[in-house]
């Protein structure tokens, strides 16, 4: 039975791993900072893909970002296609301005 644990350093920077046993199957790469969470990278390893981890991941995300009042920053290309294709799943915790400052600054 696989689970999921948030691991941060002191600078709120780390990711949500999905676990089985002590072996990592798959991470989805965060940092908080304020009342923002940013997503920067979600990564399945090959032999885990297609079991549905990364929607866990996703889901676990959200429910972190909710249970906290964090906006999330989806910068990973998966988490933003997830929220494009259900924008009313994640409409109480996507922040949208701060993505498009961040695509217009780079």
């Amino acid at each position: 039975m696989s689970e999921i644990v948030l691991r941060l350093n002191d600078k709120q920077e780390g990711a949500f791993y999905i676990m089985e046993g002590s072996s990592i199957l798959g991470e989805m790469v965060i940092k908080i900072a304020g009342n923002h969470l940013t997503v920067f990278h979600t990564e399945v390893r090959p032999e885990a893909e297609g079991k549905g981890y990364a929607k866990q991941l996703l889901d676990r995300m959200a429910e972190h970002a909710a249970t906290n009042h964090l906006k999330v920053i989806p910068l990973c290309p998966y988490v933003l296609a997830q929220f494009k294709r259900h924008p009313e799943l994640y409409a109480g915790i996507w922040n949208k301005e701060e993505e498009n400052e961040i695509k217009h600054d780079h």
